[in-house]
């Protein structure tokens, strides 16, 4: 309502001016408040046909309540209350924009072949490589990128001499972002030495992304020039980002695999863009499985427990058991953030543990598959099954061939119980949500007969 105080003596031909462009601006005002209205009332409705089109809570609200109260003139004259509105009109219009945006993304995400954005979320040695190529077997629709985010963190750490928590995190959403969006201006920035004509030979683990090392990314040769991680099936030239950045783009869905990202929470701005439909997996191992397998693959980090490991008199360094709590503290509050299955994250979170892979490896992958939304293909499950069931031989620290049901269980012979218990005073509670059972004597460690998985289903739609 608007109040008009008189007091003063306002003239009525400029009084009556000014209270035509007030109602004018006023009207327009309430029309957009008309819309959004509309706009909802259909969102309620599409909302009981489909649960994927639930109503996702974002930063920016319909309404902002403080527009309900009564716009009142000053008693000078001096409207100011008009520059107010024109603000809020603003607002209203960016949000009303906005609020469409989202809608029709999520409307798009529906439709059969709709572009999907998929988000491997992981800690290293959790089996990520292995369920990675889950994705980059799936053939000529997927564009599969091998942790695009070392190049993020190298950067940062080189020029800091460390890491920064929320540096880091901004950068490492604002790079996927662009990624996701086929765009690699950004990450060219992090990229040492920095490409020349956005051609690099340092792309880390180009051999893991078989989108690299195909038509047309895979340049002819060139001399003298060689690449760290040049394409093992192929011989090709230094890796052209122009093209890399065409060739996502006539993919049809995109999915990223990283180590990275410690905290789920930090993605929300990138779940809530509404030019992307992302979906995040989630991978998850027994801590305790992780320790072994990290003294194996990272020797030269994990000396320190090494020598713990031989001589028991060591009392083991309360540091190092900190980074382990911390660890597990940010993959657990993670996980119940997606479990918590929150407005922004409804219907694009799923978790999934390494042991029920490792054991069921075409069911979990067939899930996935189903969660994402895109066909499982036959080249898939005859990649799953190839690289499932091979010998010793072939089975290498970073492989991803592996015995599945031989590799589940190995951990439990390869460190000593005191690890084991050091590992579960840190990290019970993530063990708790995750369904791993606590080891009380080395004879339950290594009893084979005792599994140290509780058979469990997380919900995650």
């Amino acid at each position: 309502y608007l109040i008009f105080n008189k007091q003063n003596g306002i003239s009525n031909s400029t009084l009556y001016k000014k209270e035509v462009r007030m109602r004018n601006k006023y009207t327009i005002f309430l029309v957009f408040i008309v819309a959004l209205v509309i706009i909802e009332k259909e969102h309620k409705i599409i909302s009981r046909v489909s649960d994927k089109l639930a109503p996702k809570q974002t930063p920016q609200t319909p309404l902002d309540s403080s527009v309900s109260e009564p716009l009142v003139l000053t008693e000078n004259g001096s409207y100011s209350v008009l520059s107010e509105l024109d603000l809020a009109f603003s607002q209203f219009k960016q949000r009303l924009e906005n609020y469409r945006q989202q809608m029709q993304q999520r409307q798009n995400s529906d439709l059969p072949g709709a572009r999907r954005h998929i988000l491997l979320l992981a800690t290293t040695r959790t089996g990520s490589s292995f369920v990675g190529e889950f994705f980059n077997q799936q053939g000529s629709s997927m564009f599969y990128l091998f942790e695009p985010l070392w190049h993020v963190e190298r950067m940062l750490t080189l020029e800091t001499g460390g890491t920064n928590a929320s540096v880091t995190a901004k950068a490492y959403r604002e790079v996927l972002r662009q990624l996701f969006l086929c765009d690699f201006a950004l990450i060219e920035r992090f990229i040492a030495p920095p490409p020349e004509d956005h051609v690099t030979p340092a792309w880390f683990r180009r051999d893991s992304s078989s989108c690299l090392c195909e038509d047309p990314v895979c340049t002819p040769p060139v001399k003298k020039v060689s690449e760290r991680y040049h394409c093992k099936t192929r011989r090709c030239g230094p890796l052209n980002l122009t093209l890399a950045s065409e060739s996502c783009r006539q993919k049809q869905h995109v999915a990223i695999k990283t180590v990275r990202v410690r905290q789920l929470e930090l993605l929300r701005p990138l779940l809530e863009d509404p030019r992307l439909d992302v979906k995040v997996i989630q991978l998850v191992r027994d801590p305790r499985a992780v320790l072994a397998s990290r003294m194996v693959a990272f020797s030269y980090r994990y000396r320190n427990w090494k020598k713990w490991a031989t001589d028991t008199e060591v009392p083991i360094d309360e540091n190092e058991v900190k980074k382990l709590k911390v660890n597990c503290e940010n993959i657990r509050m993670s996980a119940e953030v997606g479990l918590g299955q929150p407005s922004w994250l409804r219907n694009r979170y799923m978790l999934v543990r390494y042991e029920d892979i490792a054991r069921y490896p075409v069911e979990k992958a067939t899930e996935m598959y189903r969660f994402v939304d895109i066909p499982f293909t036959p080249q898939v499950k005859e990649w799953i099954l190839r690289n499932t069931q091979t010998s010793k031989d072939t089975s290498g620290v970073y492989s991803t061939q592996k015995n599945s049901s031989e590799q589940v269980e190995k951990w439990r012979f390869s460190i000593p119980f005191h690890f084991a218990q050091v590992v579960q005073g840190a990290c019970e509670p993530a063990m708790n949500l995750f369904g791993y059972k606590l080891a009380h004597d080395k004879q339950m460690l290594t009893d084979r007969s005792v599994s140290l998985t509780e058979e469990k289903t997380f919900n995650f739609n």
